[in-house]
């Protein structure tokens, strides 16, 4: 039919027969039938023709629309052409490519992905004039003094209905522990600041993962003293949220794991952790691996806690077993205030001649 549009692409279809070449000769250069899959609500070309323009081509499928008008009996009038030239702008293939949403989903455009999430937080870094940072590492789940007191309160509650379950005596006995290291939050929170203090808005700015518990204390006192602070959250499986204390300018939300790592230390000066689970080890370990490799220069990595820490990991069997030299143990300190802390990073920095540690490699 003159004018009608291909709608059976051997590049763009599904069928494995079109994919090969094979086009049926129904399909090539015809349009949807009424009342088949694809034709949208089709009506009759004299129906057609007795309505106006807008309501012609107003949630109607763009590809039977134009299929549609270049069947009526005038498909050279203005509505015909308004209605192709609808179903060309409204095209996946016409969207520019930058601004394509399902372009930049496709599994080729992940290495595009990838150099993006670098540059974008290092550009509005650069922008924000931040010289460096302080990194904060610390558990989700490590509360406010109030709100640990709260939850133990409620699991004593739930067990003194049930004294004899097992999930609910494990759950009293967890509750518990957490508010033991609730001063950890009160710490965080002052640690930062008075780093936030000295550092001001473009040197030692405080970066976190952007969560709650020691992250949320971390980025909670940088905000207590109108200093800057930066989050870098990460997408989850789970619904999360960043916590509300990180500045919203600096406030970054990641998909790759390696990019955000990456960004963690590129400007760090110093990294501290509180005690924590499995996302602190992971990010403790792969800053002392790049230090002990030269990978980057050392920093001051300050683990807040010494009980918590050798309880959890017994750092002298590393040596002991050969797998690491006894020197490596010099690149872990150990602070129990956030005063000691801050005094050991000013300590470590105080005859270095140059004010901003030279970046990662």
């Amino acid at each position: 039919m003159p004018g009608c549009c291909v709608i059976a692409s051997p590049v763009a279809t599904r069928d494995p027969q079109l994919r090969a070449g094979s086009v049926p000769q129904a399909s090539a250069g015809a349009c949807p039938q009424p009342g088949t899959a694809g034709s949208g609500s089709t009506p009759s070309p004299s129906a057609a023709d007795s309505t106006g323009p807008d309501t012609q081509i107003t949630g109607e499928n763009p590809l039977a629309l134009s299929c549609r008008m270049s069947r009526s009996p005038n498909p050279t009038s203005d509505a015909a052409r308004a209605a192709r030239i609808r179903a060309i702008r409204e095209s996946r293939s016409y969207r520019q490519a930058h601004i394509d949403p399902d372009f930049m989903r496709r599994v080729e455009l992940r290495p595009v992905r990838l150099q993006l999430e670098l540059l974008k937080p290092e550009l509005t870094l650069d922008e924000e004039r931040i010289h460096s940072t302080i990194v904060v590492f610390g558990g989700t789940r490590i509360l406010e003094r109030s709100e640990a007191d709260a939850r133990v309160r409620a699991a004593r509650t739930a067990l003194a209905e049930s004294p004899d379950d097992p999930k609910l005596q494990r759950g009293l006995a967890i509750a518990e522990r957490v508010l033991a290291k609730s001063h950890y939050y009160d710490e965080a929170r002052q640690f930062a600041q008075l780093v936030s203090t000295e550092g001001g808005q473009q040197d030692y700015v405080i970066v976190t993962g952007g969560g709650p518990g020691i992250m949320e204390a971390a980025n909670r006192g940088a905000f207590d003293v109108e200093a800057k602070s930066i989050g870098l959250n990460i997408t989850l499986p789970f619904e999360q949220e960043p916590n509300s204390f990180i500045s919203p300018e600096l406030c970054f939300e990641f998909k790759y794991f390696a990019i955000r790592k990456m960004h963690f230390l590129m400007r760090a000066k110093a990294m501290v952790a509180f005690p924590g689970g499995f996302g602190t080890m992971d990010e403790l370990f792969e800053t002392l691996t790049l230090i002990q490799t030269q990978r980057m220069d050392r920093i001051p990595v300050i683990l807040f806690g010494k009980a918590y820490w050798d309880r959890l990991v017994h750092w002298d069997v590393f040596v002991e077993e050969g797998t690491i030299s006894p020197q490596d143990l010099d690149l872990i300190w150990y602070a129990e205030s956030a005063h000691e802390a801050w005094d050991q990073i000013r300590s470590f920095y105080r005859d270095k001649p140059q004010p901003i540690l030279p970046r990662g490699q």
